[in-house]
């Protein structure tokens, strides 16, 4: 499949492909997984508010963590005051972010509730009032939008919003294939999609939605005509499913799946990077509630999900990956493929 190469402003992407900004998920520990098994063009970090990073929030400071590893990488905000939303695109282009992008597809009441997120696709011309300011703050640096088809199915506005958009300078639309009611059930909408790709005309569109293997995302590129996939909830849990995607994009063929023993190589060192960057007791938690994630992909697994999520240290952690490995052999499953091991 010819998979042209993408550009978003100034910035070129080695791939076209995007690893979502998922709140609790896909902060730096887990990107720097990511991109060690290749494949991901960018990465963005998780929904930061304005007012933590330009106070210096210690959460926000935390999920705005930047690494030279990770690059390019985009800086996502969420808010609905202009004035706020500018002052933070200009700390992000201090603070080293490739991109700055405009968050209106967040569904979740916490945000919505803080007028973020899509519930901005209520409001579109305070949604384009913001994007001017933030376009004027960021000088050169790309500003990029990711959106839902609309509220609800009577106000689909997110063709209408990309034209407008793309007119004021946006270098790329994200667009998610449900509207905000939908939150992430029945099925994304590549309909949806492909209008609003054919809604602009000269800036890239980015699908989003209900990828979780290279032939999803080969169908989305081909029934939507968008440029880029962004691969979210089907990130989670296999961090080399960007490399799987772009072999199969690129060359027509998937690469043998990790081994059982490189799958647990990517979980220790995303809870290496986690204990580094914050500290053991943040690992702990944030391995207590995500190894279901993983849990996913290493079936059989009942006794390495019930081992972690007893766990109190990195100790507990490397032991319960060392007992599961010595019983899975035990059953003498056989190899699943190889991959090159993160380091």
């Amino acid at each position: 499949m010819d998979t042209p190469a993408l550009q978003i402003g100034r910035v070129k992407l080695a791939t076209p492909l995007l690893l979502a900004p998922m709140v609790g998920y896909c902060e730096l520990p887990y990107r720097l997984v990511v991109r060690a098994t290749g494949g991901v063009g960018l990465t963005c970090t998780s929904l930061l508010c304005p007012q933590g990073v330009l106070h210096g929030g210690r959460g926000s400071m935390a999920m705005a963590a930047l690494d030279p590893r990770d690059r390019p990488v985009a800086m996502q905000f969420f808010g609905d005051d202009p004035a706020l939303l500018a002052d933070a695109c200009r700390w992000a282009a201090d603070a080293g972010a490739d991109i700055v992008d405009l968050n209106m597809g967040c569904p979740a009441d916490k945000i919505t509730q803080q007028a973020g997120g899509s519930d901005l696709l209520r409001r579109p011309a305070d949604a384009l009032r913001i994007v001017e300011r933030m376009i004027a703050a960021l000088g050169d640096l790309p500003l990029t939008a990711k959106l839902r088809l609309g509220w609800d199915d009577d106000s689909i506005v997110a063709p209408w919003l990309a034209t407008r958009m793309e007119q004021l300078g946006v270098a790329a639309i994200t667009i998610h294939g449900r509207t905000t009611q939908m939150q992430f059930s029945g099925r994304c909408r590549l309909d949806g999609i492909a209008a609003v790709v054919s809604a602009v005309s000269r800036i890239p569109v980015v699908g989003n939605g209900d990828v979780k293997t290279p032939a999803d995302a080969a169908r989305m590129l081909r029934e939507t005509g968008c440029r880029g996939v962004m691969v979210g909830r089907g990130a989670l849990g296999q961090p080399w499913i960007f490399r799987d995607i772009w072999s199969y994009l690129s060359t027509g063929e998937t690469p043998p799946p990790p081994t059982l023993a490189e799958k647990c190589q990517f979980m220790r060192e995303h809870f290496a990077h986690h204990a580094r960057l914050h500290d053991e007791r943040s690992a702990v938690n944030l391995f207590r509630k995500q190894i279901s994630w993983y849990g996913k992909y290493l079936v059989p697994c009942r006794v390495l999900k019930d081992r972690v999520r007893a766990i109190n240290s990195a100790t507990e952690f490397e032991a319960a990956i060392e007992e599961f490995l010595r019983w899975r052999e035990s059953r003498q499953d056989p190899p699943s493929g190889t991959v090159a091991t993160v380091v």
